[in-house]
């Protein structure tokens, strides 16, 4: 097999030839057709999640084909589509697995993080978290929903019924929840960098019936916000968009420090929450609904040599939605 290797952090990924391995108990072999690269990825290389496992394959946003099965594996096929996330695998004994929250794992393992990922030609995946997708879509615009996709679909949970919904930060996660909430019947309203023309024309094209930047108010104040851009001064911004009882959901898994801010725009039972991973049942109950929802993934694809290059272009903001790359 092949894959892009981080062997330091803060440096480039290697292109290295590694010895085909085998699935263990419990676990299946998958051959990959595409993996998308998410902000999470950037966070990987450039040090900011504490104690990766050094050196490791990113990636968590895998499409493929089980090749090989492990042995005590029940319900999967071999030649199966299927799409291995974020969350690898839990402990299942802890008192979170035990309470049907697993995405607060005490032992949980991280693809691409703790454990090998998708910037390679295959990866090994516990059975358990290898998600049926079925023949629906192709690998490229499936990816993306693997992280970008659940992550925002749980935060949409998390949300609450908010009709007047806040998504600020356009990249990958808001323009795929942007579609499931439209979808729902909710009101969007974009924020994006200020004077992002782009983004802001990105984020209507997709069903937002507002668009601005971050430092502007909405028209009318919103029911809830989520915050997928890493930037902890947007969350006085979010707190200030939204009504009283109103509520603000961050949804990365890293952030800048939050700025200090008045109690004032805390105060009338505003709620400040953020969401940690996902859950298996997160991933089944989106990937039954995304046939229905009409989702269009928009994707830039580069082959999985350029994983250095998709980094970049994703720090950039060179692109709209997400990367994803094809070995």
């Amino acid at each position: 097999m092949h894959a892009m290797v981080l062997t330091k952090l803060k440096t480039r990924l290697e292109w290295t030839e590694i010895a085909d391995r085998q699935p263990g108990p419990g676990q299946v072999r998958v051959q990959i057709a595409a993996c998308g690269v998410c902000r999470t990825d950037l966070h990987v290389v450039d040090g900011e999640l504490p104690n990766p496992h050094i050196p490791i394959i990113p990636g968590h946003e895998i499409v493929g084909r089980i090749d090989l099965i492990g042995s005590g594996v029940e319900g999967l096929t071999l030649g199966e589509r299927v799409g291995v996330p974020w969350l690898g695998h839990t402990c299942g004994v802890c008192p979170y697995c035990r309470i049907n929250r697993e995405n607060l794992c005490n032992h949980p393992i991280f693809t691409g993080f703790t454990r090998d990922g998708g910037f390679a030609s295959a990866t090994i995946a516990d059975a358990r978290f290898a998600l049926p997708l079925g023949e629906n879509g192709s690998d490229a615009s499936l990816a993306p929903l693997l992280c970008a996709g659940l992550i925002g679909w749980r935060s949409l949970g998390i949300a609450g019924d908010a009709k007047r919904l806040g998504l600020y930060g356009y990249g990958a996660a808001a323009h795929i929840v942007a579609q499931v909430a439209a979808w729902q019947g909710r009101t969007i309203f974009g924020f994006t960098r200020p004077g992002d023309l782009a983004t802001q024309a990105f984020a209507r094209s997709l069903g937002a019936a507002w668009a601005g930047g971050s430092d502007e108010q909405p028209p009318e104040p919103l029911d809830a916000a989520i915050i997928f851009a890493p930037v902890g001064a947007l969350v006085p911004m979010a707190l200030r968009a939204v009504r009283k009882g109103g509520r603000v959901v961050c949804a990365g898994i890293h952030m800048s420090d939050i700025p200090s801010f008045p109690y004032a725009i805390l105060w009338e039972e505003r709620e400040l929450l953020s969401v940690a991973n996902l859950t298996r049942q997160d991933g089944i109950a989106f990937l039954a609904q995304v046939p229905k929802m009409g989702i269009i993934t928009h994707t830039t694809t580069y082959p999985l040599q350029k994983a250095n290059e998709a980094l970049a272009d994703l720090r950039a903001g060179r692109f709209q939605g997400a990367a994803v790359l094809l070995p």
